[in-house]
Parts: structure tokens; C-alpha cells; sequence
């Protein structure tokens, strides 16, 4: 593994808080998710009914993007194309500037990370807002968010209220999570009234209608979409859905899966910019369809990632994620789904390590509403990083002398039967603390002591006995 993804790996194992935080968060999404799952016998249905929308939209995809960009210009809206970052940035940046913006609010998008819009904003010297808790909070603290639905899940709520307390001109008493959000309310309602544009992504565009659907458990996108003069959405091309009745479907799966509920506090359609008679609304309407890798995608085996909802339920079950959060991972999106897209992001070469950073359990595709085979699309990587060279050349030694021993299996047998019994030379009360040729998993979590016997040798004891 590369020297930068062992040293974030390390540091994350090393935090027992960050580990309290993951787990306060991800405990009680696994268990709202199986509780909203066992209440609804026609899951499984569902799950394949979902799966078969995003692969008819991924195998149709330029038709309803035709269809999407014609509707919504239809609406009013204006629709702008962009190949990569750097295009969506630019094309925003411009929008900004061009309705003369100081000030910008922002509803939580991963699309926005994974273009380098926070930094781009900056660059240009106009003020951001996050308006989404969990991103307020993550701003105020420099960093990125770790989870893709609760970007905030590695600060512990004792942790959020120092930060208000250094932050927030009116930051009250922070006893209680109820304080606290009053007191990002009290700071943050000037802001949106304030703004000249807000910025916001797209759970669902709608082809046949031109409209786009968020899907946020805090008034925040509203706020941050409709007050505004302009109203600007930055959405993959992946986001399209044929038709209301589509979305609805898909709508059903998302929210259960991300936070357990049968729907989110706020599902709200915007279709064009506000019209004659119409008591609120922006004056101006843009949306920015990203490729930025999407196209590659389709050709490159992996056309089944482009149906991912952004539900979480992948990052909430790895046991991977669960033990080193999101930052360790070192791209815009963590987790399983995060370790298929960001090679195709930034690159395998380096990225390479993500892929490998995985059991291969296949908890994540049991519990993907759109039965993403994430285990496939994982071992993919792995053949390709092989294929092209990019292993370190002890790895491939170390490869090769398995295989070696695996493939006879007299010296197989007579490995394990002189490991075994060393292995216990080290164990304490069932357990290793420290073994030569063990310490990535030791330093930070002890090893099970192996039983007396190796598992062929219990085999033939057992088959001998019967």
C-alpha cells in the first residue's frame, strides 16, 4: 500500500474518538435501515424494480438527456454541458459572476466536492455559505466530509459544540443537540436571505417534465434555492430518471436505505425559474449536467456504478469504513462506492490502494437498494492494477511464493502445521499483541490466537471419528 493511504489508515485506527463518532452513527443507521426493510415486505421488489430503471436510463442515456435538456429549457430553465471539473467550475464561477454575486449559499452536494467547487468559490473570492448542518459544521472545522450523507460523522456532538463555541456569534448554551442546531439557525439565517445565488445539487432529473428533485431532512435547500435571485444545480449525468412515477419509485428505496424513514422531512420538485403569479421563486434558473468521467464509464465495465442513489447503505455496513471513516480513503466519496469511483476519478495509478481496501464480505451489495454488485466491480480494479503493472514488486513476489505453496498442497499443509503451533508461541489469554511479520494488524487491535490444530488436520480428526 502506498506510503500516504497507510499513513491516513494508521491515523484513523489510531483515533478512539473518531472510532465513537462512526460508530454513534453508522449503529443507528443500520438498525433504522433493517427496521424500515422488515416493515416493508415488498423490499426485494422494489430493489430489483429500481435496479431495472437506472439500467434502462444508463443503457438509454443520451435519449433522456435529450429529453431532460429539452424540457427543461421548455421550463425555462437554462441548461449548460460541462466534460470535467474544471468545465462545471468554470461554468459556475461565470453564472456567479455574471448575476454579480458577493455571497453564495450552498445545499449539500457531493457533486459540488467532486468538481472542487468549495475551492473554486474561493479562488474567485466569493463568500460560500454551507447551509446543510452537518456542512456548516464541516466548514467551520476545514474539512471535507467523510460520509456522503451525514458529512459530519466524524465529529462527536461535544466536538460540535466547541466549534460553535468558537465560531458562532450567539452560540447560547450547547447542552443539547436541540441547542445546537438553534444556534446554526441564529447564524445562518441572515446569510440566506442575504445571498445573490444558491447552489444546490439534484437527487433525480426528470426527463419528461425538465424538473429536478432534492431530497434533504432540513429546510436548508429551500432556503438556500428559493430566496436567491439565481438558482444554479450542478447534477451527473447519471441523475436522470424517465418520468415522476420513476423517481417516486426510486424515492422509496433511497430514503429508507439512507436514513431508515419512509420519506424525508423535504422532497421538492424545481422545474424552471419563478413565473408570473408565482409567490416566490429564483429569477433565473440554471443547470449544469457533468460528465466529468461518466461517458468512460460506460465503456469501461462500469456501467452498474452509475445507478448508485448516494444512499450511504454501502459506507453505514463496510467494515472497513466503519473502522477508519471517510477521510482515510482520500477522495471526494469513501466507502465501497467511493473505492469503485475514485479510480475512475483520479486515476487507478493512484488510487489503486482503495480497491484493495476491502474484505470482499459482500455486505455492501446486500444491502445496495439498486443491487450494485460493488464486490465485482471491486475485484475489477484489482485485475486491471494487476494487468497494468501497478503492484510493487514484493507484492508480486509475495503473490507468486503463495501461489507456489497453494498449488501443492503437501508443502501447504506442512506451512500451516509449523505456523500454527508459532503463532501460539505469542498468544497471551487467546489473543496476539505483538507477532514478526504482524504488525499492521496488531498495532492497533489484537490477533485471535489460531486453534491447536489446523482446519485440515480438524477435518480428518472429525471424518476419522465418525
Amino acid at each position: 500500500m502506498s506510503t500516504a493511504f497507510t499513513a491516513r489508515v494508521d491515523a484513523a485506527l489510531a483515533d478512539r474518538t473518531l472510532k465513537i463518532a462512526i460508530d454513534r452513527t453508522t449503529g443507528t443507521a443500520r438498525s433504522k435501515r433493517a427496521a424500515a426493510v422488515a416493515a416493508w415486505p415488498h423490499f426485494q421488489q422494489a430493489r430489483a424494480l429500481g435496479r431495472d430503471i437506472k439500467a434502462h436510463v444508463t443503457a438509454n442515456l443520451a435519449h433522456y438527456l435529450a429529453e431532460f435538456e429539452r424540457n427543461a429549457i421548455a421550463s425555462g430553465a437554462q441548461v449548460h454541458w460541462a466534460r470535467n471539473a474544471e468545465e462545471a467550475c468554470e461554468i459556475v464561477i461565470g453564472l456567479c459572476r455574471q448575476a454579480g454575486a458577493r455571497s453564495v449559499t450552498r445545499a449539500k452536494s457531493m457533486l459540488g466536492e467532486e468538481i472542487g467547487l468549495p475551492h473554486a468559490l474561493a479562488e474567485a473570492g466569493i463568500e460560500r455559505v454551507e447551509t446543510d448542518l452537518a456542512e456548516h459544521i464541516v466548514q467551520l472545522a476545514g474539512d471535507t466530509p467523510s460520509h456522503i450523507v451525514w458529512p459530519a460523522l466524524h465529529k462527536t456532538r461535544e466536538q460540535v459544540g466547541e466549534l460553535f463555541r468558537a465560531n458562532h456569534a450567539d452560540p447560547g448554551a450547547l447542552a443539547s443537540v436541540e441547542a445546537m442546531v438553534g444556534s446554526a439557525r441564529r447564524q445562518l439565517r441572515a446569510k440566506f436571505m442575504a445571498a445573490d445565488v444558491g447552489i444546490s445539487g439534484a437527487n433525480f432529473l426528470i426527463a419528461d417534465t425538465g424538473a429536478i428533485c432534492t431530497v434533504t431532512n432540513e429546510g436548508n435547500a429551500e432556503l438556500t434555492t428559493t430566496p436567491p435571485r439565481v438558482h444554479i444545480v450542478t447534477a451527473g449525468i447519471e441523475k436522470l430518471v424517465p418520468s415522476l412515477s420513476h423517481a417516486m419509485s426510486l424515492l422509496r428505496l433511497l430514503v429508507r436505505s439512507a436514513t431508515g424513514a419512509e420519506l424525508t422531512q423535504y422532497t421538492t420538485f424545481h422545474c424552471g425559474p419563478k413565473r408570473a403569479g408565482d409567490a416566490d421563486g429564483p429569477q433565473a434558473f440554471h443547470i449544469v449536467l457533468v460528465d466529468n468521467g461518466r461517458s468512460k464509464m460506460l465503456t469501461d465495465g462500469l456501467a452498474e456504478m452509475l445507478s448508485c442513489l448516494r444512499c450511504g447503505a454501502c459506507l453505514n455496513h463496510c467494515v472497513v469504513y466503519r473502522h477508519i471513516g471517510g477521510h482515510a480513503y482520500g477522495g471526494t466519496y469513501p466507502g465501497p462506492m467511493g473505492s469503485v469511483l475514485t479510480p475512475v476519478l483520479d486515476g487507478l495509478e493512484t488510487s489503486n490502494d482503495l480497491p484493495k481496501a476491502c474484505t470482499l464480505n459482500g455486505q455492501c451489495q446486500e444491502v445496495c437498494p439498486v443491487m450494485i454488485p460493488l464486490p465485482t466491480l471491486l475485484r475489477g480494479w484489482r485485475d486491471r492494477s494487476w494487468r497494468e503493472g501497478l503492484e510493487p514488486a514484493t507484492v508480486r513476489g509475495a503473490v507468486w511464493a503463495w501461489r507456489l505453496m497453494v498449488m501443492r498442497p503437501g508443502l501447504y499443509r506442512l506451512a500451516t502445521r509449523i505456523a500454527v503451533p508459532m503463532m501460539r508461541l505469542f498468544a497471551r489469554r487467546g489473543w496476539i499483541a505483538a507477532m514478526p511479520l504482524a504488525g499492521g494488524w496488531t498495532r492497533h487491535r489484537d490477533f485471535p490466537a489460531p486453534a491447536r490444530q489446523t482446519f485440515m488436520d480438524q477435518i480428518r480428526q472429525q471424518r476419522g471419528q465418525s
